[in-house]
C-alpha cells in the first residue's frame, strides 16, 4: 500500500541505524511489525489470572507426548 507521510528525518534516520535496514520502508514495517507484536503481548499479559487452567503445561505436554507416542506406535502396527 503506497501512503504519503510526513515524519520526522531524525527519528526515521534514528530508527534505521536501530533496525539496521536499508530502507525507510523497511524500517517502518519492522516498526509497525514490533508495536503490534508488544500490544497483543501486553494483552496476553492483561489476561493473566483470569482465564482459569485445570491442567498445567507439564501436564498438557505430557498428555501430548503421551498421545504422540500412541498414534506413532498404531503407525508403525499397520505399516
Amino acid at each position: 500500500m503506497r501512503t504519503t507521510l510526513n515524519l520526522d528525518d531524525g527519528l526515521v534516520q534514528e530508527l534505521m541505524k536501530m533496525t539496521k535496514a536499508g530502507t525507510k520502508t523497511e524500517a517502518i514495517h519492522l516498526a509497525i511489525s514490533e508495536f503490534i507484536r508488544r500490544r497483543k503481548i501486553e494483552g496476553l499479559l492483561a489476561l493473566e489470572g483470569k482465564v482459569p487452567i485445570d491442567v498445567g503445561w507439564r501436564e498438557l505436554e505430557e498428555r501430548e507426548l503421551k498421545s504422540q507416542a500412541e498414534r506413532e506406535r498404531r503407525w508403525r502396527g499397520h505399516r
